[in-house]
């Protein structure tokens, strides 16, 4: 692999349209690594190992982090909008002050912080202070207990049944337990 420095420096170009290219840290071994304040926006970081890594700061907006290892990840203060956790694992992440805001969760591992996640029956459930994501679909929080029948059932086959199952224990967890 490419010295992870020249990567980060050909991703500044490609950001910039200066020539570069995309950082393509699909399943690199990132353990600890200080990427402390790097602009890695839409970088491809799909399965990379990023385990203790720093963070801090980080610009990932639209980053792809599917099924990455960010276990106990010192993000704190990074920008992570619009990227793909879809089936990451944050067990232990610093994630205080990060910006979430349109980040897809599906199937993500919370840090039980920020970031909670449970499975009911058909459906990974995670959620943030302000979002809540059941299988793929992510709405705010408020917006989901609102929701009638007919726009539930419209969602997924087997939705509407299994909301209204499990509406009023999701409801509960979320206001006995909710993400910081």
């Amino acid at each position: 692999m490419e010295n992870l420095k020249s990567i980060i420096e050909n991703h500044k170009l490609w950001l910039l349209g200066q020539g570069g290219k995309r950082a393509n840290l699909e399943e690199a071994n990132l353990e600890e690594a200080n990427l402390e304040g790097a602009n890695l926006e839409g970088a491809n970081l799909e399965g990379a190992n990023l385990e203790e890594a720093d963070l801090e700061g980080a610009y990932l907006r639209g980053a792809d982090l599917r099924g990455a290892n960010l276990e106990g990840v010192y993000l704190r203060g990074a920008n992570l909008e619009e990227a793909d956790l879809e089936g990451a694992y944050l067990r232990g992440a610093d994630l205080e002050e990060a910006d979430l805001e349109g980040a897809c969760l599906w199937s993500a591992i919370g840090n039980k912080k920020e970031i909670k996640s449970l499975q009911l029956e058909t459906y990974d459930i995670c959620y943030t202070k302000d979002v809540l994501q059941i299988g793929c679909q992510r709405h705010n929080i408020n917006d989901w207990w609102g929701f009638d029948d007919e726009i539930i059932e419209k969602m997924d086959y087997y939705a509407l049944n299994w909301w209204k199952k499990w509406k009023p224990i999701l409801k509960q967890i979320i206001e006995m337990s909710p993400a910081k």
